[in-house]
């Protein structure tokens, strides 16, 4: 199947690590002109050499989006290296301590704002940015990453899920302020992805109880006794790229404004 991704050039923030390289390197398997961003150069570089040597097209840009001044740096990077972006993947994100989980009263204030800046204000400022752009050629899509978190209300990580949950409701908003330009925009929920940071959160569940010592030994009680999984295992970045894919492609122009979940069967409430 051709996707028609061809030359087209995508931006995937937070594309230096997890879901976001698995993001980038199926983009550039495509045909697309890959940009890709992280804060740290060392292994921002390291994903760019990778997509290189697979014979992708790629572009690296560096700074941290929350920022507004260095986000603006950001986007005057990707100007000089790819001219403008026709796909712009906001995978960037996190809380600023949700690795934690910390408990509501424990989040102060400042925490609040700064995830809020890591979510929401890079992405819109991003958006800000590309649009133009996208507006002018008559195509583009934008692709915001959100969470299960946003949906499933919890006592803990309280900051990162209603940023979270903003993703999902500007990414509405902005597909409707989109109506009639040839832009969709829309957004990704994943659920549990096989990444360094879980493959680390596995390792210690398996010693804590018994589980086993491999990823693969740990998943399948993990999958039944602690998060119960209908789909039976745990994603992979690629099943989250696949449906990225999807989405950029002209296979894609008929969905717009919508939240779609990618976690196995995680939600327990219709989407």
């Amino acid at each position: 199947m051709d996707l028609e991704l061809e030359g087209k050039r995508a931006l995937v923030t937070g594309s230096s690590s997890g879901i976001g390289i698995g993001v980038a390197e199926m983009l550039a398997e495509e045909g697309c002109i890959v940009v890709v961003h992280g804060r740290d150069e060392a292994r921002t570089r390291d994903t760019a050499e990778r997509i290189a040597a697979a014979g992708g097209k790629v572009e690296m840009v560096l700074g941290d989006l929350a920022d507004p001044a260095i986000c603006a740096d950001v986007v005057q990077q990707v100007e000089r290296a790819v001219g403008g972006i026709d796909i712009l993947v906001n995978n960037a994100g996190g809380g600023k301590n949700s690795r934690n989980n910390p408990a509501w009263f424990d989040v102060p204030w400042d925490d609040w704002t700064a995830t809020y800046e890591q979510n929401v204000g890079a992405s819109v400022r991003l958006i800000h940015a590309f649009v133009p752009g996208m507006k002018a050629q008559g195509w583009g899509r934008i692709i915001n990453f959100s969470s299960a978190a946003a949906t499933t209300a919890l006592a803990e990580i309280p900051d990162y899920a209603a940023a979270k949950a903003a993703m999902i409701n500007l990414t509405v908003s902005v597909s409707r302020a989109l109506s009639n330009t040839g832009i969709t925009a829309n957004t990704i929920t994943p659920g549990m992805i096989r990444t360094p940071v879980m493959e680390d959160w596995f390792k210690v569940l398996g010693e804590q109880n018994g589980w086993g010592e491999t990823f693969e030994e740990v998943e399948k009680f993990a999958v039944t006794e602690m998060i119960p999984l209908p789909a039976g295992f745990v994603g992979e970045p690629s099943d989250i790229a696949a449906t990225i894919c999807l989405l950029a492609s002209h296979y894609g122009r008929y969905i717009t404004g919508a939240n779609i979940r990618i976690d196995g069967g995680f939600a327990r409430h219709p989407n």
